[in-house]
């Protein structure tokens, strides 16, 4: 939309019938406190990420961002990089919705929806004001007028191109019209009715259902419209709305795998086990233990034409090598002593199907050997059988250890090796795609709950602090039995904390760090930092306030132990537990 000064009365006009001209003073409507939001922003230097809930973020030099948009401009011309800025904004929007929904369930439709221009605060993209606010979801009634203070984008433009006569906050825009419609269930579109690179001293947004505009298709255009208006989200109340968070989770970010993962390692395994699994060609997992090699295996089995056949599984560390062979292929009545009965091995039980053989590494020389043969020749003999029978078997083998250097020592041989190399993939551990985390939390919590019939509420923020920033040494496999362990040891309708978690003498790594109010980075996993910081904003906390805080922490240092947690303060345990009976102070 083209903006000047002879059209200023147009400009006028957007603005909602009936409504005066929004006047510049902040505070006509009351802002909820940021803090809910802050506390969610997390800082891990010696990991290079940064947390916002569980979506990761990264911060970026304005200037770079500027120079990314003149050359979108200038490579893709304005109509093309506007759509794709645009779009970009508006995947964020939504994003944002899904968090907010969450951070403020229960909240009146206001600070709920506050939270979004609220997040773009913080995100350090722009500070909004808002002018005028009508929210009624039942009705799918919205009206939002909104003023940008210090719009980074448009600072960006104005930089590259100067001062021009049409609004240039794009993403913005489009972030505003994800949001919005996903917290409404309906398309809602805003447009931008001043802005800063036009001359104005700010911008200013104004956003209601689009039908309500009537002349919308030229904005809708930058919206990929088609996929825009069929696009409509059920908003739900807020029990309603965490059941639908744990769908997600548990559905969309399943992929066809049956299993949760959003990183580009988990994504990057997922492409290669589709592009593996219509073929016939043998497959080999690399990985530490506990990745979930088996699990992409079975899934592989189950995504290819083989999956009306049996899927059959062999540890070859856990059999012992004087039973390998019969385990494998198969003994026969008499074939030695002790063989009352005749009985297949893995290979006839595969027979049309998948066979797995994980830490295929640990195979003896020997055993080695006969499973080349029985590859190359499609035909098994049973210990004690003087016949052969022929098999139709798809090998997937897994193994923790790097099977080269295991060639190179002389404990692999190298034609198996080169039997078994065909199509490679590495799973990564977890601790190269911590961004799967927030979701295997979430997964590995619903399903312990359920099966255990417990009631856990989530986890409290120390507990998600140290989770994050833990090695993983046990990658998935680790962190499934520790959740499973926490939920059996918490209380029904309380939160999974530290003491439940980490029981096993795991160190903890306390290199989170959140945000304090005057934008101070502190260490999150510090809980009587946390304890005091958020205990009553804008005054400094009584003597009792800051001893009940140091109890708390202390404890939470201690994992529940109380004479531990005496310890660190320099008392004894009757004396704490004096203490922590005087505030009220409950230890789960």
């Amino acid at each position: 939309m083209k903006h000047s000064g002879r059209n200023a009365s147009k400009r006028l006009s957007l603005v909602k019938p009936g409504l005066p001209e929004p006047s510049p003073v902040s505070g006509q409507i009351p802002v909820p406190d940021i803090r809910d939001l802050a506390k969610r922003l997390r800082f891990a230097p010696q990991q290079g990420r940064i947390w916002l809930d569980d979506q990761r973020m990264m911060l970026m030099h304005l200037s770079s961002f500027g120079s990314l948009r003149q050359e979108l401009i200038e490579s893709l011309g304005k109509e093309a990089a506007r759509g794709l800025i645009t779009r970009i904004g508006y995947q964020a929007g939504n994003h944002d919705a899904a968090m907010t929904r969450k951070v403020r369930a229960g909240f009146k439709a206001n600070d709920d929806f506050l939270a979004g221009p609220q997040l773009v605060s913080l995100e350090g993209i722009v500070h909004c004001e808002p002018a005028a606010l009508e929210i009624d979801v039942e009705r799918g009634h919205y009206y939002g007028d909104f003023y940008l203070i210090d719009c980074s984008e448009a600072e960006a433009h104005i930089a590259s191109y100067g001062i021009g006569n049409e609004g240039v906050c794009w993403m913005l825009l489009g972030y505003a019209c994800g949001y919005t419609s996903a917290f409404m269930g309906r398309p809602i579109l805003w447009r931008e009715v001043e802005c800063r690179a036009m001359g104005h001293s700010r911008c200013r947004v104004v956003g209601k259902p689009v039908e309500e505009w009537g002349d919308a298709d030229d904005d809708l255009r930058f919206l990929q419209i088609g996929d825009f208006v069929k696009w409509a989200p059920k908003r739900q109340s807020p029990p309603a709305e965490s059941s639908r968070v744990a769908e997600r989770i548990s559905t969309a970010n399943e992929n066809s795998f049956g299993m949760v993962g959003i990183s580009a390692g988990f994504n990057t395994v997922c492409h290669m086990v589709s592009k593996a699994a219509p073929t016939e060609a043998t497959v080999l997992f690399l990985g530490e233990s506990g990745v979930g090699k088996e699990i992409f295996a079975n899934n592989l089995h189950r995504l290819s034409r083989r999956n009306d056949g049996p899927f059959i599984a062999i540890n070859c560390a856990a059999i012992p090598e004087h039973l390998m062979e019969s385990e494998l292929f198969g003994v026969e009545k008499g074939g030695y002593t002790g063989a009352t009965t005749s009985r297949p091995g893995r290979f006839e039980r595969a027979h049309g199907g998948t066979l797995f053989l994980d830490e295929i590494g640990t195979l003896s020389f020997t055993a080695q050997g006969k499973l080349l043969r029985a590859l190359q020749q499609g035909e098994i003999e049973r210990v004690g059988d003087t016949r052969t029978r022929k098999i139709d078997v798809r090998l997937i083998a897994a193994t923790n250890v790097n099977l080269r250097e295991e060639v190179k020592a002389g404990n692999f041989r190298e034609d198996l090796f080169f039997r078994l190399n065909v199509f490679p993939i590495k799973v990564p551990p977890l601790r190269e795609r911590r961004d799967d985390i927030p979701l295997m939390m979430n997964w590995f919590l619903q399903r312990f709950a359920k099966r255990h019939g417990k009631i856990i509420t989530g986890f409290r923020e120390r507990a998600v602090d140290a989770i994050f920033t833990y090695d993983w040494p046990g990658n998935v496999r680790e962190l499934e039995n520790m959740i499973e362990r926490a939920v059996i040891l918490a209380e029904d309708g309380n939160p999974l904390d530290l003491c439940h978690l980490f029981t096993s003498g795991e160190e903890i790594d306390a290199s989170s760090y959140v945000l304090k109010r005057n934008g101070e980075i502190i260490l999150a996993t510090d809980p009587m930092a946390k304890e005091l910081e958020y205990r009553r904003p804008g005054t400094m906390p009584s003597l009792e306030e800051t001893e009940a805080a140091m109890l708390r922490a202390a404890v939470a240092e201690a994992g529940g132990n109380l004479s531990k947690a005496a310890r660190l303060l320099g008392i004894s345990r009757p004396k704490l537990a004096y203490r922590l009976q005087k505030y009220g102070i409950a230890i789960e």
